[in-house]
């Protein structure tokens, strides 16, 4: 097994459950170094509670969680120096200036950090380096918890909801950041119902519905494989706008598009595909919110 194929996360037949009821059940997956792996599925599916699994906040399963070559409940203080996790809601303190948070989380950790100064910058929260975190946004909390995960270098990032509540420009650097983190060599967990943010950053997802897995692949295997990419084009005939549809792989036997190019009749043309939303409720009948 090369560098690049090796699992740094095995799940095998993994249970856990809150109660006398199954929460999760029959989970089997591994993950590679330097991939991004996305857990998607609707609130409440179990996403966040497999992450608190891999993350030893959860350790009274059943089965194997191995992350790093260890299981996870036998994981000892040094295993969170190898780890970075961004909660969906901020564990902040609110009182202390973002560079004062960032000190101190920084503090908490004996290994190789990152400076913070640069961080800050990365997510445009330099100028706001120091005011109380009591007075940020959500989204500035978002983007400071975010690179609270990254201060100390570790070797696994768990990311929940990572672009939740930030306005456009800031998601584009947010999942620029994550890409860049990948590129590091580093291995990303995204737990997410955003199903774009999957397809953006993730090499490979899997769909979970009630604390089940449904499927898994990447997310161009899934889009490819659930339905043909069809070419929309449009023309004039008799006064009247008309309208045509072609599955991409069959588009040069289609007698009539060929024959409305060579007279430039086109008078619109683009393709369409199945988004991986469209394939998730399609595979798992269960609706996203």
């Amino acid at each position: 097994m090369s560098k690049n194929e090796e699992n740094v996360i095995e799940v095998r037949d993994l249970y856990f459950s809150y109660s006398k009821t199954p929460f999760l059940k029959d989970i089997n997956f591994t993950v590679n170094k330097g991939e991004i792996f996305g857990f998607l599925g609707p609130s409440g599916a179990g996403k966040s509670t497999l992450q608190k699994v891999l993350t030893g906040l959860c350790t009274n399963y059943q089965g194997t969680a191995k992350i790093l070559g260890t299981d996870s409940k036998k994981h000892g203080k040094e295993f969170y120096e190898k780890i970075g996790v961004d909660f969906e809601f901020p564990s902040l303190f609110e009182k202390l200036t973002a560079r004062e948070n960032l000190d101190y989380f920084t503090s908490l950790y004996s290994g190789e950090k990152r400076n913070v100064d640069e961080l800050l910058k990365e997510v445009g929260l330099y100028e706001h380096a120091d005011k109380k975190v009591a007075a940020f946004s959500k989204g500035m909390k978002s983007r400071l918890n975010f690179i609270k995960s990254l201060v100390h270098n570790p070797d696994i990032l768990f990311l929940d909801e990572p672009t939740s509540g930030l306005d456009p420009n800031n998601a584009k650097i947010m999942k620029e950041m994550i890409l860049k983190e990948r590129e590091k060599g580093r291995t990303i967990i995204i737990t997410t119902h955003n199903m774009q943010d999957a397809t953006e950053l993730c090499d490979r997802v899997v769909f979970i519905v009630d604390g089940q897995m449904k499927a898994l692949d990447t997310p161009h295997n899934f889009i490819m494989k659930r339905g043909a990419a069809r070419v929309n084009y449009s023309y004039m005939e008799n006064g009247k706008e008309q309208v045509n549809t072609s599955v991409l792989s069959e588009i040069s036997s289609d007698k009539l598009l060929r024959k409305l190019v060579a007279e430039n009749r086109i008078m619109s043309i683009h393709s369409t595909e199945p988004t991986l939303s469209d394939i998730f409720m399609d595979m798992t009948g269960a609706q996203l919110d």
